[in-house]
């Protein structure tokens, strides 16, 4: 008898044990555990493993697509049909939830995400509403300097160390790639978007900008310079054909942005300048300097993906011609 209870007494202590440690290693993983991300807004309380992630930036969409996971609902791109040439494979079971201008907020909601990325300045009326459905995190800008939103969305998806091994692999290869290019970099790039009614010339805090900039080229002089206005501080935008003496320089790469509701528009405009005497007369456009490039690429997009299509070209263009 005396053994029973013994055994009895063992056995209820040994359950308690296993139970208490079953108890300590189901808190430690509880898909409940969440961190404090400080942004844009404020301070938000997001999942430490999210599983079903909404972006509401195509530069957001490249940084998750690059740090490993494909979200469950994005933005359209601006061009594509719905999404960049250069993601779309990527992108085939993704939920379009509308444009950064207009996102779609049922359709969000009906993704019952865990976790929300967006920005400040596309996305600021519908802040609250979007909190409701999900923790939201925003970046302040959408800057030249993709690398700024790129830290604070790993950071919020909890990919911090992954994040900075994207970014050290970027930088290393800026490193490789402009020694490679040695004293071409003397050389003054200039960069140039065409749109429908519009042309601009890209200056220091635009996104290849900054990336020619961390390469070690220079800006022809008159072009070497930051706009005080917030709006404009990256290009100076201009209607009138007589600035385009101020677009040139050793070398110049242009594009032209060609949504489909204006894509005829576009082309127009881009034929009517490269075909005037003025843009025929530039240095770099009668040496054989000028280059098409992709307007994707070299602006539209602005993410870590197209940063590196972008090296590409500049690889291509200076040490493989």
């Amino acid at each position: 008898m005396k053994n029973r209870i013994l055994l009895s007494l063992f056995t209820v202590i040994l359950l308690l044990i296993l139970a208490a440690c079953g108890g300590g290693s189901s808190e430690d993983s509880s898909p409940d555990k969440t961190r404090s991300i400080d942004h844009a807004m404020g301070t938000a309380d997001v999942p430490s493993e999210p599983k079903k992630v909404v972006v509401l930036t195509n530069e957001g969409t490249e940084a998750l697509l690059e740090l490993g996971i494909t979200p469950v609902g994005a933005v359209q791109s601006w061009t594509g049909d719905p999404w960049y040439d250069h993601i779309k494979d990527s992108m085939k079971n993704v939920k379009n939830v509308g444009t950064e201008s207009e996102p779609n907020i049922e359709a969000i909601a009906e993704l019952e995400p865990d976790l929300i990325i967006g920005n400040k300045i596309r996305q600021e009326q519908v802040y609250e509403q979007l909190s409701e459905i999900a923790p939201t995190v925003f970046s302040e800008e959408l800057r030249g300097d993709w690398k700024v939103n790129f830290n604070l969305y790993a950071n919020a998806v909890n990919k911090e160390q992954k994040g900075k091994e994207i970014i050290d692999q970027f930088d290393k290869r800026v490193t490789d790639l402009s020694e490679k290019l040695g004293d071409k970099k003397e050389k003054k790039v200039s960069v140039v978007r065409f749109m429908a009614g519009q042309s601009r010339i890209y200056y220091k805090d635009s996104f290849p900008g900054v990336i020619l900039g961390q390469l070690g080229f220079k800006y022809p002089a008159n072009q070497d310079k930051i706009f005080e206005s917030q709006d404009d501080k990256f290009a100076y935008m201009t209607e009138s054909k007589e600035s385009i003496p101020e677009m040139d320089g050793d070398v110049l790469f242009y594009f032209t942005y060609k949504p489909a509701e204006s894509e005829k528009d576009a082309s127009e405009w881009e034929n009517n300048w490269t075909n005037d005497p003025l843009w025929k007369n530039l240095k770099a456009v009668k040496s054989g300097n000028a280059h098409k490039v992709n307007d994707t690429v070299w602006t539209t997009a602005g993410g870590v993906k197209a940063a590196n299509l972008l090296l590409d070209d500049i690889e291509s263009y200076f040490l493989e011609k």
